[in-house]
């Protein structure tokens, strides 16, 4: 399905239920990787927090990973760059760096491989080819194919790196949201409505699906419904843990549907 289209569906929707102050209340859940966490301890020792940030850095390396290569880097050299960005940020615990008042982890990760292409990488290029700390293991070939896919022409890298940012969390969401669905047991079901989460299906549609599963029309449109108030709210959830306790993941869902020019 067109993750685009997905999250165009799902700005139309109504506000997700069981939220309190802002915050999807299912993040309490998922406290031990906030980025509220690592903000809390600072340049601690504490487990918690550096657990926190090295799970944060795995689920959002891609989006780096395609700024360094918007500024001219080639495949190779923009992977060494990103996997050195990411061990050195654990190691000198660059974290002690980070403002509260800014918030964001996109816009502390950011602003920090900014410096780190500046002041670290072009000082000191010692790491040798496949010799430093891999971070995240991935197929070159298949990073490559994905990244050939993002728009090459009119678009700046730190533009690029919201729009990636913003499909990255739509596609966490959703992926939380099939995992979610095999678990209880619908995944048949679920992949079946998968595609109506993107939009309306014509009604003709609808009765396909509710004489595949016996159910009445209404049922059906129960099924699509409920599935696309949690997909939003799963998506709210990814958002809140990129942001800081008191920030609203509504405004921010805003900022990341502005970077997808919806």
């Amino acid at each position: 399905m067109e993750i685009l289209s997905l999250v165009l569906a799902v700005k139309t929707n109504t506000p997700s239920e069981n939220l309190e102050g802002g915050v999807p209340a299912g993040a309490r859940e998922f406290a031990s990787t906030h980025w509220s966490v690592v903000l809390r301890a600072g340049d601690s020792q504490a487990h918690q927090s550096a657990e926190a940030l090295e799970r944060l850095c795995a689920a959002y390396w891609y989006p780096l990973y395609v700024y360094v290569r918007c500024r001219g880097h080639g495949p190779e050299e923009a992977n060494d760059l990103t996997q050195e960005f990411f061990a050195r940020l654990l190691e000198k615990k660059w974290l002690s760096q980070a403002d509260p008042e800014r918030g964001r982890f996109r816009t502390f990760l950011l602003t920090a491989m900014k410096h780190f292409l500046v002041n670290e990488w072009h000082q000191s290029r010692t790491i040798k080819r496949g010799g430093g700390q891999v971070f995240v293991a991935l197929d070159a070939l298949e990073v490559e194919e994905r990244y050939a896919l993002e728009p090459q022409h009119n678009i700046t890298p730190a533009a690029l790196f919201d729009r990636r940012w913003a499909l990255t969390l739509v596609a966490r969401a959703q992926d939380r949201l099939r995992d979610e669905q095999a678990q209880a047991g619908v995944g048949t079901r679920f992949a079946a409505l998968e595609p109506t989460l993107a939009g309306e299906r014509t009604d003709e549609g609808y009765h396909e699906l509710a004489a595949r599963f016996e159910v009445s029309l209404g049922t059906v449109k129960s099924w699509v419904s409920r599935l696309r108030s949690r997909f939003r709210f799963l998506l709210l959830d990814e958002i809140a843990q990129t942001i800081a306790e008191d920030q609203d993941p509504e405004s921010e869902l805003a900022e990341l549907f502005a970077a997808l020019g919806g």
